[in-house]
Parts: C-alpha cells; sequence; structure tokens
C-alpha cells in the first residue's frame, strides 16, 4: 500500500510542475497534497512545523500567482476592460496548447487595453506586456515550490 500511496504523491507532485505553466491545474496545492499523502500514508513522517509552512507557501503562491498578473497589468496602466481582457484569455487559452495560456492573457489584455486607451496601440502593448510579466512571475514562483517540495519530498524517501 505504501508504494501506491508514493507512486500517487509523485505523480501529484509532477503536476504541481505542470500547474506552474498552466492555470487550470492548481500546481502548489496539488504539489502539497503529494505532501502530505507521503506524511500521513507512509512510515516517511515530516516535522508538523514543516506541514504547515508548505501548507501555508502553498496558499499564498496560489493567490499571489493571480494576484501578479493583475497586479502587473495595473501596474502598467491598464484598468477594468484589461482586467477582464486576462481573465477571459485565461480560460480561451487553456483550450489551444500549449502556448495558448501565455497568448491568451496577452491578447486579452492586449485588447482590453486598447479598448481603454481609445486604440493607443503602444500603451495597449506595455499593459500587455505587463500580464506577461505577471504570469512569468507567477510560474517561476510556483514552480520554485513545487521544485522544493520535490526536493524536500526526496530527501525523506532517499
Amino acid at each position: 500500500m505504501s508504494i501506491l500511496i508514493i507512486i500517487v504523491s509523485v505523480l501529484l507532485l509532477i503536476l504541481g510542475i505542470i500547474g506552474s505553466f498552466f492555470p487550470i491545474v492548481p500546481g502548489p496545492p496539488l504539489s502539497f497534497i503529494g505532501v502530505l499523502l507521503l506524511h500521513f500514508f507512509t512510515p516517511y513522517n515530516m516535522n508538523n512545523d514543516v506541514l504547515i509552512l508548505f501548507g501555508l507557501m502553498a496558499v499564498v503562491i496560489t493567490f499571489l500567482d493571480y494576484w501578479f498578473q493583475i497586479y502587473s497589468v495595473r501596474f502598467f496602466g491598464g484598468g477594468r476592460a484589461s482586467t477582464i481582457g486576462i481573465i477571459l484569455g485565461i480560460i480561451i487559452g487553456v483550450f489551444i496548447p500549449p502556448f495558448g495560456v501565455v497568448i491568451g492573457p496577452f491578447l486579452g489584455a492586449y485588447i482590453g487595453a486598447v479598448i481603454e486607451t481609445d486604440f493607443n496601440l503602444m500603451k495597449s502593448f506595455k499593459i500587455a506586456f505587463g500580464s506577461l510579466l505577471g504570469f512569468m512571475g507567477g510560474a517561476i514562483l510556483k514552480l520554485m515550490y513545487s521544485i522544493f517540495a520535490i526536493w524536500h519530498y526526496l530527501s525523506y524517501i532517499l
């Protein structure tokens, strides 16, 4: 039974890495669930403080992932239409693999910004670029968490 739990945990950790780049897959929470499975259902017990830290980090990083894109668009001058464009771009981009999750929010923010700025194309591009920076910031943060979870996981198993 332990081997099955370890296999499921490894799959969840891999999904955590995949979730670093695909917004529809919640990467940090899946990685955290993988770590919890290891702790509660195998002989490899972790320190409770470490589990609490992993849980808090997963919640904060998941929140920051969504906040980064919205904040970066607003930081670069975008408003409501740009934010709505990002959300629609994420939803549509999920169905256009593999680059739709990057291009979708960028185009959504760009189209929203074009509407907001009365067709000022350069300012709209700048706002859309903010969306791209926010996406990359969130992806890097989620990837770092997932890699750290795997590293910590392996340190208990090996």
